[in-house]
């Protein structure tokens, strides 16, 4: 019988945007390392299979920080730690859980990527991911000595490059290349070893890595995009991927076209796992989710929502708009082209106002939101997994750490009763929680 996939989405200090605010919240869970062993250790405790960490290599928002747009208090998701350095560091504190940070493909190089994430792959045991996206925040540009973002299809093609480069890197030693033979000296088969030289369009890179093939073959890729550019690399590269629909349909028709996509190239559909975001408000009772929820909404500052959805209305001022009237046709994003997409259709599908989309946003960043008891968030999740919408569900937590714990607590045992979730882990590494196995090395011949 096949079983849900389940990792924790960990958007530090909260995916709710007036989250950190909330009376039973750790505010400063972002910047707390003691508070994300704790995290990793509990979802590790309820057989998630993997912790996922987001990043941005820039302070969002950060042009109000000139004066002339200055920041309004409440704000949160500003400073975290970067993501791979996070997961090495987690390593050490969990056995079994998979660690997966991301990394962008557009301001970054691929000998470097390769390198860092084969090592967290070694470090853990076989239990690193990488997601691999092209940038959202127009804010990172400026960091790397740009203006703005190259433009969102260029973004895809060097993503595109860039995998083929780290694969081909990851696949440098086969296995057993390294002999360490202390009677002969003989430390390495050179037979085993091969060289890259790769000459692209974006890329030129020598190789070999220096690392030996990793006890995954190499890390777990994750992919967000859900654009069409974001959906022709996913089906080609991609072990997870992290998208978002709001009913069983749009699911069911983002994975079919994805499973499709996956087989086009030659790969078992079996072996992608399509996992939407998925938030709860979670409450022992009904009344006890929907008072937490109103206690949130009641402290969502409007016009950070607005920034949120600003971030996605490409060159038009959203701002020039009333915002309890309809949300315009919007010019294509630079940003996450996808979202956007999905906003509008939302939007337009359910009669919501400018200032609705924008709660919305702030609320769960436009993923499935789910308000109730432990039982009634087990029914939806069996709905989407039974309609054949989901492999499972990337989780989003309004606020750290109490939501986590007691999903843990309350909705895991929910699914393992109706034989949903595993109750151990199948393996050491993530792939083996997945189901999904190791590449074979391109270069070995038997």
């Amino acid at each position: 019988m096949k079983q849900l996939h389940l990792g924790a989405f960990f958007f530090t200090p909260g995916s709710h945007s007036a989250g950190w605010r909330h009376p039973l919240a750790v505010a400063d869970s972002d910047m707390s390392f003691a508070h994300y062993v704790h995290m990793a250790q509990v979802a590790e405790a309820g057989c998630l299979d993997c912790v996922f960490f987001q990043d941005t290599a820039a302070v969002n928002g950060s042009a109000g920080l000139d004066g002339a747009n200055p920041w309004r208090p409440g704000m949160g998701r500003q400073v975290f730690p970067e993501p791979a350095t996070l997961i090495a560091s987690l390593a050490p504190v969990t056995k079994h859980i998979g660690l997966v940070a991301t990394a962008t493909t557009t301001y970054n190089d691929p000998y470097t990527i390769a390198r860092r994430f084969g090592s967290v792959d070694h470090i853990s045991g076989g239990r690193a991911g990488w997601n691999l996206v092209t940038s959202q925040i127009e804010d990172e540009a400026g960091n790397f000595g740009f203006d703005r973002h190259p433009d969102h299809a260029n973004r895809y093609e060097r993503a595109e490059e860039f995998f083929d480069v780290c694969a081909g890197l990851w696949d440098s030693f086969e296995d057993g290349a390294f002999i360490r033979d202390k009677a002969s000296g003989r430390y390495l088969d050179p037979s085993k070893g091969h060289i890259l030289n790769h000459q692209g369009e974006f890329f030129r890179v020598r190789g070999p890595l220096n690392l030996p093939r990793t006890p995954q073959g190499r890390p777990v890729i994750a992919q967000a995009g859900s654009s069409d550019d974001g959906r022709k690399l996913a089906s080609r590269v991609a072990d997870m991927i992290f998208t978002a629909q709001s009913v069983p349909s749009e699911g069911k028709a983002f994975h079919d076209d994805l499973k499709s996509r996956a087989a086009a190239h030659g790969r078992d559909p079996d072996h992608v796992k399509i996992m939407p975001g998925f938030m709860t408000i979670l409450g022992e009772t009904k009344d006890e989710a929907e008072q937490i929820a109103g206690e949130l909404g009641a402290m969502m500052d409007e016009t950070n929502a607005m920034r949120l959805l600003a971030r996605l209305c490409g060159d038009l001022d959203i701002h020039a708009y009333p915002i309890d009237g309809p949300l315009p046709d919007l010019p294509p994003s630079n940003a996450a082209r996808a979202r956007q997409e999905h906003l509008m259709a939302k939007a337009r599908a359910e009669n919501l106002t400018i200032r609705q989309v924008a709660r919305y946003l702030g609320t769960s960043l436009g993923h499935q939101l789910v308000i109730g008891t432990p039982m009634q968030v087990a029914d939806t999740m069996q709905e989407w997994f039974e309609a054949g919408a989901c492999d499972g569900f990337t989780l989003l937590f309004p606020f750290y750490t109490r939501p986590l714990e007691d999903f843990v607590r309350l909705v895991v045992p929910e699914l393992q009763r109706r034989g949903l979730f595993r109750t151990a882990y199948p393996g050491t590494t993530l792939r083996d929680s997945l189901g999904i196995p190791a590449p074979a090395n391109r270069f070995a011949t038997g």
